[in-house]
Parts: C-alpha cells; sequence; structure tokens
C-alpha cells in the first residue's frame, strides 16, 4: 500500500493532536506534533525572557536561541506516544502550560521561526509515511499531501476541553480566561500575515463538536482508505 503524507490543520483545541497520534499509531506512520514544535521555541523563549514586560520581543535574542534550538520526538516506551524534545530536555510537560499558551501565537508569527521550522518539517517528512498535524501543514508545509484534513469545533466546546485538560494536569484557570485565550489564538493565527490558518482547497473539513474520539478515529480511517486505495 502506497506511504502518502497526511496533514491535520485546523483550530488550537480541537483535538488535533490526539486524533493524528491515533491514526499514526493503527496505520504505522510516524507522527509529527508541527505545533508542539512552536511550543517548544516558545518555551526556550520564556526561559531565556525573550519577551519584555511589555509584551515586545527581543528578535536578536530569539534568533540566536533558534539557531542553537534542537527539537526531536522520542517514542515513550510505556505510553507508546512520541514526545517533545528541546535540546534533549523532555519538555512535552512544560509546553503545555497555559503560559506557553498565551504566549505562543507572536512567536509563531513571526516569518523567520516559521521559515526555520517549515524547513525542519519537510525535512522530517519529505519519504512520506508520516502524519502532521498544525495551523499551515497542508497549505504551506505539504501543499501536494494525498490526504488533507481541517478540523474545527465552536470556541467554546474547545474552552471546555483545554480547561478540562489543565484541570486534569493541575494547571487550573478561570473558565472564562481560557475562552478569552482561545479566541485570541483563532484571531492572531487567522490573521498573522505569514503562513495565516486557513482551509486548503482541498481538504476534508472535520466538525468535531459533538463527535466522540471513536467515531472521529474510524471517520479518519475510512478517509485514509479512500485515499490510498483508490
Amino acid at each position: 500500500m502506497k506511504r502518502i503524507t497526511i496533514a491535520i490543520d485546523g483550530y488550537s483545541s480541537c483535538g488535533k493532536s490526539t486524533m493524528a497520534k491515533q491514526l499514526a499509531k493503527e496505520i504505522g506512520y510516524i507522527y509529527v506534533d508541527s505545533g508542539a514544535m512552536y511550543r517548544a521555541i516558545t518555551l526556550l523563549a520564556l526561559r531565556n525572557h525573550v519577551f519584555a514586560t511589555d509584551g515586545t520581543i527581543d528578535h536578536e535574542l530569539l534568533r540566536t536561541l533558534l539557531k542553537e534550538a534542537k527539537i526531536s520526538f522520542r517514542r515513550n516506551e510505556k505510553s507508546d506516544v512520541a514526545e517533545t524534545y528541546l535540546n534533549d530536555e523532555n519538555v512535552e510537560r512544560d509546553i503545555r502550560t497555559k503560559e506557553v499558551s498565551s504566549h505562543v501565537s507572536p512567536i509563531a508569527a513571526l516569518p523567520y521561526v516559521r521559515e526555520a521550522l517549515v524547513e525542519e518539517q519537510r525535512r522530517l517528512g519529505k519519504d512520506g509515511g508520516i502524519i502532521m498535524d498544525g495551523r499551515d501543514i497542508g497549505t504551506t508545509v505539504f501543499p501536494k499531501a494525498e490526504m488533507k484534513v481541517f478540523v474545527t469545533a465552536s470556541s467554546r466546546i474547545r474552552a471546555h476541553r483545554r480547561y478540562d485538560e489543565l484541570k486534569q494536569k493541575g494547571q487550573e484557570a478561570p473558565f472564562e480566561e481560557v475562552l478569552k485565550n482561545v479566541e485570541e489564538r483563532d484571531y492572531i493565527d487567522s490573521h498573522r500575515e505569514v503562513s495565516p490558518l486557513r482551509q486548503a482547497e482541498d481538504a476534508v473539513v472535520l466538525d468535531n463538536s459533538n463527535l466522540t474520539r471513536e467515531e472521529q478515529a474510524a471517520w479518519l480511517i475510512t478517509l485514509y482508505k479512500e485515499r490510498t486505495e483508490a
């Protein structure tokens, strides 16, 4: 069976990573979380005080950090899930905090950051047999991907998912604050100058507002078989 490239794009907190990981495991593909790459750079920026108190960014420092950053994905033997490493440190938990979530969009909107990470993403997926999720995978990173999915859900449902996720990790925050963050990220991602979030013309839309994980998984497998058995 032909090994294809699968691009899954969509809004934040839609569960893209979860469904992509599950599909990759089921069909034996490599999974790359592009969003985790931007989160890792954001974590690096926060740790090195790239953001000033007024929110402005020290671009010279960030460019230097970006050149030295090494991002990789390694499979956790116990959970059988790929985790994010930054300069050989497992940062999977650190990049999912509310602080990183509230700073990632400005970092991801920077042309030189996107250029560097898009180049790395293309290198990872050059041989096919890969599933990558993010904001611009089907439009910028892999415009010729054989299977493209654009995931969406209402902002309030996505905020509830994010709220529950933070609560489970002991990082509680007021729901309205989480909702505001989700809506702000939507606006920034959709209006940034470089590679804005948008649906590729040949992408299939999946609105998972009212779908279970099992229903999503079945939907994805059906689409995958259509793309590989045709």
